[in-house]
């Protein structure tokens, strides 16, 4: 495994618990603060809607728990991750041409939230309401999230990226938290008046879009567009095209990149089966209700905070790579327990495990990329790992929904098979040369 790195020339040490020391020069605590709040503020959003609230509510009211609801489900997010594949590199390098990442994070912000509200109209059998307006607020969220995550090498010292992706994760679980405990209180409430959930889930969104609106507005004030124009030629050819030249570019002068980019296509997919379709493993195969299905996700949330803030410090301590390939043993192992879990504790406890793994794995995954990635085409190589990341979220949830919808909803083969996909990820990582990579960007022009 690889061995951290002393850092570069001109870095300080960073004391762990020295917040200033982690941070590169003219970068304020308070701008800091501002960019993990986006982390905050979109964390409900992936948390209610995608994991437990209205997945759940799609498949056993929208879809009236047809065999093929959780198939329609995981369709319409792999229709939304087709298009962050096939747009996502082009925006990325536009956002670089023009010094334009505040920009596209406002505008893809104002998008999901007015396309999570419309999903307040969806009632049972308004299948297509359902699956158009989640399409296209999962299209902009994705947008969001690869924007705001090419901030990072802005803000962190090259030796604190690991922590300081830690903060932003922890701080975003946080949020997921909140949105999900006052999203609980609403169900709450309606079930103790006789609502059902198609009276309830509506006041649900709306609880989720308000939370993103506000708590993203730290981010819109006080982060700071550092990069200048660089006047990059854009591919006029068309997204495939500007796609293959990009994948060409990392193949030639960026190969640990690269190599890095197929692992996390790897293994990202398993958590995407994991964030997309825990409620709905837990609501079809050991019958949670829907408060023991937020009350589950809540705790999960829990553990991902912790895993997401400690492992940080751990991961600048002993290297991305031997941190990353901890977190991929952790999740076969949670595969492993949930397959064989038959009782509520052992499913507790594989639950626990899927919340520490997923706060240090993608934490891990977005300091690599940091690390990596070349200083003047952040947004855009940050774009490269979000297409990865919408392969996974592709081929993970379908594959899910393709071995439940054969199997007559067999969903622990499915998940299962997912276990093959950390496997995968785990095996990948052994050829990405992260020291190699490090030296690669320390020679590059400033």
């Amino acid at each position: 495994m690889t061995q951290p790195l002393p850092p570069p020339a001109g870095a300080t040490e960073s004391t762990p618990g020295n917040v200033s020391s982690a941070l590169n020069p003219g970068v304020a605590r308070r701008e800091v603060w501002a960019w993990a709040m986006y982390d905050f503020a979109n964390s409900g959003y992936t948390t209610v809607i995608l994991t437990t609230v209205f997945s759940t509510y799609f498949v056993s009211v929208v879809g009236q728990r047809a065999h093929w609801a959780t198939l329609a489900w995981t369709a319409a997010l792999s229709l939304s991750y087709l298009l962050i594949m096939l747009t996502m590199p082009r925006l990325g390098a536009r956002a670089d041409a023009r010094a334009a990442k505040r920009r596209l994070l406002y505008t893809s912000t104002i998008g999901c939230v007015v396309a999570t509200l419309v999903l307040t109209q969806a009632g049972p059998g308004d299948v297509w309401l359902a699956l158009a307006a989640l399409a296209v607020s999962n299209y902009c969220y994705c947008i969001g999230e690869s924007v705001v995550a090419a901030f990072l090498p802005e803000l962190a010292r090259p030796d604190a990226l690991g922590r300081v992706s830690g903060w932003g994760w922890s701080f975003g679980y946080c949020g997921g938290m909140l949105t999900l405990g006052l999203s609980l209180a609403a169900v709450t409430v309606g079930e103790s008046r006789g609502l059902t959930a198609s009276e309830y889930v509506p006041w649900v969104i709306v609880i989720t879009a308000a939370v993103f609106a506000l708590a993203a507005l730290p981010s819109f004030f006080l982060l700071r567009e550092r990069a200048r124009p660089q006047g990059m030629a854009l591919n006029a050819s068309g997204m495939l095209s500007q796609l293959a030249a990009v994948w060409r570019d990392t193949g030639t002068h960026y190969p640990e990149f690269r190599r890095l980019l197929m692992c996390g296509a790897c293994y990202q997919a398993g958590i995407a089966v994991v964030v997309t379709l825990a409620a709905v493993y837990a609501d079809q195969v050991m019958g949670f209700t829907m408060p023991q299905i937020m009350l589950l996700v809540f705790t999960v949330n829990i553990g991902a905070a912790v895993g997401a803030f400690s492992f940080g410090y751990v991961q600048d301590r002993i290297g991305h790579k031997r941190a990353l390939a901890i977190t991929l043993v952790g999740w076969i192992i949670m595969v492993l327990v949930a397959y064989a879990a038959v009782t509520v504790a052992v499913f507790w406890v594989a639950a626990i495990l899927a919340g520490l793994c997923m706060g240090t794995s993608q934490s891990a995954g977005r300091a690599m990329v940091g690390a990596l990635a070349p200083g003047k085409r952040l947004a855009e190589f940050f774009a490269l790992w979000t297409f990865a990341v919408q392969l996974a979220a592709v081929v993970g949830p379908l594959t899910y929904g393709l071995v439940t919808w054969l199997t007559m909803g067999n969903h622990r083969l499915a998940i299962l098979v997912t276990g093959i996909f950390f496997v995968g990820g785990l095996l990948l990582l052994t050829r990405v040369d992260v020291r190699r990579g490090l030296a690669r960007r320390a020679q590059e022009p400033a």
